[in-house]
């Protein structure tokens, strides 16, 4: 008896949007030819008629190919798959050959392939596990741990609290293969109606819309993550997006700058030594992280020289008046400033900004889904860490300093983020004024 000959190729004819083309069994016996869905598609990038098999691709080829047809490059997993249910198939043929050889059964094609439709199993898609999206929460926050700065990873496991309050409200198990627009949709609503009491004080937290935002956006990156590591992602996710509400920016003014640096508070060498740091973050920009780590070797001359903390950059500061006299005040201590926990240094600039009066009232808007919501605070109490970096932007822009000097000493790499920073106070908007008309 003759044996069928089995080769693979492409339906070039048959291709789909994404360039993808399903890959056929052709089966030859007896001067006939049949073919038959092997349920593989490919771009035919990835086939090789040649070797008649599937193409091993190099990280630089896969860049290459992703850029050209995105979402259609599948795993090298999924390929090793593929590839294996190639070499299943061609067995089950010799498999039903030798069941017939071994009946002394004459066979044609038509038998052939009738016996090769039987043996074909109803392909089943098979599930996600149930906790699949919140173990991929989870081995992030596990890879990105010793690259990222502490802290920066809490917000992730946020994200993995809400999903799993809205998969119990909704009733449905989480996937991603379900993580579309309307997923997305339904999420942020969920968020903007979510509240949780707390069990002592009995008080209502809710989110705003900024945070809101922040939640989505980080789902994005996460469902990015998740994607390259070859999990199958509905893509509507990338068309939803949410506006972000404008964020105010806490800086002082160069009349609270003045009065507090003028302000005498060398009775109290707790509030004093606050004030300290508190002004050197002002005229440097430096993060409290980074004023956290500064060493005299960073220190040459005229200059600070530091890894910023947060990107992991290099960072030139020149030296000023004001941070020369700060760092002389302190030069007999091992470190370069008095620094204390982030938590006590906000509880006491708050209260340093106090007793200097910086307590003109500030409304703080947020919004949650329609909502609006306005309080008014005296500017002490709204004062942090972080203000001083905020000053330092807003008091150099309004000296006259060209915004992209400004963002190298930051280390702002883009100006869409760097912009949120630039408040003009109202002596600068009547100074201009009065320039420009009077």
């Amino acid at each position: 008896m003759m044996e069928a000959t089995i080769r693979f190729l492409l339906r070039h004819d048959l291709e789909n949007k994404k360039g993808e083309q399903p890959l056929m069994m052709v089966v030859h016996l007896g001067g006939q030819r049949k073919l038959i869905s092997t349920g593989i598609r490919l771009i035919p990038d990835l086939w090789s008629a040649e070797k008649q098999e599937i193409v091993d691709m190099t990280a630089k080829q896969k860049t290459q190919l992703e850029k050209k047809f995105g979402s259609a490059i599948p795993t090298k997993s999924n390929l090793l798959q593929h590839q294996d249910e190639l070499i299943e198939i061609r067995n089950k043929v010799r498999q039903i050959e030798e069941a017939f050889r071994a009946k002394n059964q004459p066979y044609d094609l038509e038998m052939l392939m009738s016996k090769i439709k039987e043996s074909k199993q109803p392909r089943i898609k098979k599930s996600e596990p149930t906790e699949l999206v919140y173990d991929f929460i989870d081995q992030y926050i596990e890879e990105n741990g010793l690259t990222r700065v502490k802290g920066s990873l809490v917000v992730y496991k946020s994200l993995k609290k809400h999903l799993k309050n809205f998969q119990e409200k909704s009733r449905t198990n989480l996937r991603f293969e379900n993580m579309d627009y309307s997923f997305m949709l339904k999420f942020q609503n969920f968020l903007v109606e979510w509240k949780e009491v707390h069990p002592t004080t009995g008080s209502v937290k809710s989110l705003n819309n900024i945070s809101i935002a922040k939640q989505i956006s980080t789902l994005k990156t996460f469902l990015g993550y998740a994607r390259r590591r070859g999990i199958k992602i509905h893509e509507g996710y990338k068309e939803y997006s949410v506006k972000k509400d404008r964020l105010e920016v806490i800086a002082l003014t160069q009349k609270e700058f003045d009065l507090l640096y003028a302000f005498d508070v060398s009775s109290n060498p707790r509030l004093s030594q606050v004030k300290d740091i508190f002004l050197f973050s002002c005229v440097t920009g430096y993060r409290f992280s980074d004023l956290l780590q500064l060493k005299r070797e960073h220190i040459k001359q005229n200059e600070i020289r530091l890894t910023i903390t947060k990107t992991k950059e290099p960072s030139v500061v020149p030296l000023t008046r004001i941070s020369r006299e700060i760092l002389e005040k302190y030069e007999e201590r091992i470190l370069p400033l008095p620094m204390i926990s982030n938590q006590k240094f906000n509880k006491y600039v708050k209260e340093l900004c106090e007793l200097a009066e910086i307590k003109d009232p500030v409304e703080i808007v947020r919004y949650r889904g329609a909502v609006r919501d306005s309080k008014i605070y005296p500017k002490h109490d709204l004062i942090s860490a972080h203000t001083g970096r905020k000053t330092f932007v807003t008091l150099s822009l309004g000296k006259g300093i060209p915004a992209e000097v400004v963002m190298k000493i930051t280390g702002h790499s883009d100006y869409k983020s760097f912009k949120r920073y630039v408040e003009v106070d109202e002596d600068r908007k009547r100074d201009a004024m009065s320039l420009a008309w009077d």
